[in-house]
């Protein structure tokens, strides 16, 4: 069955615009809660938890889901602003059904949406996706008034996230005597992010904590570097953490203001378990991953696998093979051992950790991985275009793959999202991953 809703991060979408309207998240609520109530025990009331970011549409879609889980017998517990690892830790801690998240990450504030983590706090599979998307299909089935949900506040989640956060972090280490930058991009970390830091002993300069319900992401976050860069550099500090909106991605900076993306700090976890004498039979990236990663980890004897873009798919790559540590290149890394799902601050105190424990910085921590360049052009489809049909494309691809060896690799793949096809090329020298692209570029647009 072909998914209607769902992406690869739940439902996302414009606010205002199906199907990120009240009336949808109604129908939705009321569907998963049918689903729980059919896989759950005869005569146990399912409970789900509800946390979001600081959009001001959070509070439109936060009722709406309310409602409809209650309408379905399923109880709710609201959480209020708190990162999207956050409530996987609170769905499982709480022993509740299923958690469920209202945030759109990265995107700005016009946009929101709703995923889900199961009981033990880990993304749901596309089976259960697609069995909500069945059942959506179908006419409600309120329940009575006896049997209807109730909802309730859970007043100390954020301080409960704390407590977790610190707890991940080695207790005979601490962060005193360092200045560290952090930026919470105006979301759902705003008040907790600062204070995870400071409780361990930094000295904390907060940016982008201060959210108005529109500012979410506006130039701060991990997908806003820059604001990070400067404040590291203004304020000498010796590092700098920035999050996106719901928290789950990171971002760091060292005290030379310079930027270390997802894969460099994934390396750097690996390295430090190494350092330690721990086993990595294994790390997962995705198809974006840079190659000089894979390279660096094979050369230390650490198996590497690649998953479809999305973090769900690489914590799916983890638990097939038993491994612990994966990530994307955007900064969503996975430390299993630690939690069931990416997690900004708990990936950012795993660095800063390292760091202390060896006296190395960062930069020395990856001395030996110098990232290849990566070049990547959006090709926009034409509706119904079938760019797997593309001959000369596919003939191209033979001749680049060819051309770049071992020394590079292509991807060509479409979004998500949008009728685009992202064309990319990734080599040891910038000159040729630029040409390679072009090439392909054209022999897509001939189509």
């Amino acid at each position: 069955m072909a998914r209607q809703y769902f992406g690869t991060d739940g439902i996302r979408g414009t606010v205002g615009k199906s199907p990120i309207t009240p009336d949808f998240a109604l129908r939705l609520a009321h569907a998963v809660g049918r689903v729980l109530r059919r896989q759950g025990q005869q005569g146990e009331r399912p409970l789900v938890l509800i946390g979001k970011d600081t959009r001001i549409s959070g509070y439109m879609l936060e009722s709406a889901l309310e409602s409809g889980f209650n309408s379905a017998g399923v109880d709710v517990m609201l959480l209020g602003p708190l990162p999207t690892p956050g409530v996987a830790y609170l769905t499982r801690a709480q022993r509740a059904s299923l958690g469920v998240v209202i945030s759109a990450s990265h995107n700005p504030f016009y946009d929101n949406g709703i995923k889900f983590f199961s009981a033990n706090g880990s993304k749901l599979p596309d089976a259960w996706e697609e069995e909500v998307e069945q059942v959506l299909l179908e006419a409600p089935e309120w329940v009575d008034s006896a049997a209807l949900g109730k909802a309730r506040r859970l007043t100390d989640a954020a301080g409960r996230y704390i407590e977790f956060c610190k707890s991940t972090f080695d207790h005979s280490l601490s962060l005193r005597g360092l200045r560290i930058v952090v930026d919470a991009a105006h979301g759902a970390a705003y008040q907790i992010a600062p204070k995870v830091f400071h409780e361990l002993g930094a000295e904390v300069i907060a940016i982008g904590c201060s959210p108005d319900g529109l500012n979410i992401n506006e130039g701060v976050g991990a997908t806003h570097p820059e604001a990070l860069v400067m404040a590291v550099r203004a304020n000498k500090a010796h590092f700098g953490v920035a999050l996106d909106g719901d928290a789950d991605r990171l971002q760091l900076v060292d005290e030379q203001g310079r930027l270390f993306n997802g894969d460099e700090l994934l390396y750097l976890m690996a390295a430090d378990r190494l350092a330690r004498g721990e086993a990595v039979p294994g790390v997962a990236g995705t198809l974006m991953t840079n190659m000089a990663v894979e390279q660096a980890l094979k050369a230390q004897g650490v198996g590497f696998v690649r998953a479809k873009v999305g973090d769900r798919y690489v914590l799916e790559e983890l638990q097939r093979n038993g491994w612990q540590l994966g990530g994307e290149s955007s900064g969503h890394l996975l430390a299993l051992d630690k939690h069931t799902t990416g997690d900004g601050l708990v990936s950012a105190l795993q660095v800063l950790q390292a760091c202390v424990r060896s006296g190395k910085t960062v930069a020395q921590w990856l001395s030996e991985v110098t990232l290849f360049p990566q070049v990547m052009v959006n090709v926009r489809l034409q509706p119904g275009q079938d760019w797997k049909s593309n001959r000369l494309l596919a003939a191209e691809q033979e001749t680049v793959q060819k051309q770049l060896g071992s020394a590079g690799r292509l991807l060509i793949r479409p979004s998500g999202t949008e009728p685009l096809l992202r064309v990319m090329v990734e080599a040891r020298d910038e000159r040729l991953a630029s040409e390679c692209v072009q090439r392909l570029v054209q022999a897509a647009k001939a189509a």
